[in-house]
């Protein structure tokens, strides 16, 4: 008698499963998404004032609907408040690497220079929020930024204080102070035949004022 043996192959290609994206790749996702609906509120919030933004509005400009926002913030307030935060906070640490790697104060002075000039002509949507909105975010959040601000500009004057030993910390928060406002409203009021001003042209201008300010006699 002839028996024939089961095969051991199955008819056909195995059926595969959906690919599905990795947690990873899911989380990496998100946090794109997130970043791009804090652009997209600097700009319109910049443009338009907070008050006048719908979250529809941010949503579009985002590229998703106004209810897929409440997947990455609990509201219009939340968007504002991490806008502000975040970059509160990435200027304080970025201050202080630039600080802590300098062989001196005076390379630490010029560094930090660079540094915010780099900053203000990188985010002036976010800086006019700042001088514009900051009132509509709560109290807790108006104090966090507050202190993160307060210390930023603590490093300055401390790095000041080691080029200036006899001058008081008072005016030497005052030139901070002066340095800032000259850096950050430029970007906004420039203007060159109609356009806001190349960042290679503005960018030396900027640093020569800020410093001279800072190191005036």
């Amino acid at each position: 008698m002839v028996t024939f043996q089961r095969s051991s192959q199955q008819d056909g290609p195995t059926p595969r499963s959906p690919k599905q994206d990795s947690p990873t790749q899911r989380s990496q996702a998100k946090e794109t998404r997130r970043k791009a609906l804090l652009t997209a509120a600097a700009g319109l919030f910049a443009a338009d004032g907070f008050n006048r933004v719908s979250l529809e509005d941010l949503g579009a400009a985002a590229g998703v609907s106004g209810p897929a926002v409440y997947r990455h913030f609990p509201g219009k307030q939340a968007v504002l408040a991490e806008l502000l935060l975040s970059v509160s906070r990435n200027l304080l640490d970025g201050g202080r690497t630039v600080a802590s790697e300098a062989p001196d104060a005076e390379a630490a002075l010029r560094g930090l220079v660079e540094f915010h000039v780099d900053f203000a002509l990188s985010n002036p949507d976010v800086i006019r929020v700042q001088d514009r909105d900051f009132s509509n975010l709560s109290d807790s959040d108006q104090a966090e930024v507050r202190t993160l601000q307060r210390n930023y500009v603590e490093l300055w004057v401390g790095v000041l204080g080691e080029l200036h030993p006899d001058t008081d910390p008072a005016e030497l928060r005052v030139r901070a102070h002066a340095a800032f406002g000259l850096i950050n409203s430029t970007p906004h009021s420039v203007r060159h035949h109609g356009r806001r001003m190349a960042v290679k042209s503005a960018r030396p201008i900027l640093e020569r004022m800020a410093l001279a300010a800072l190191t005036v006699r």
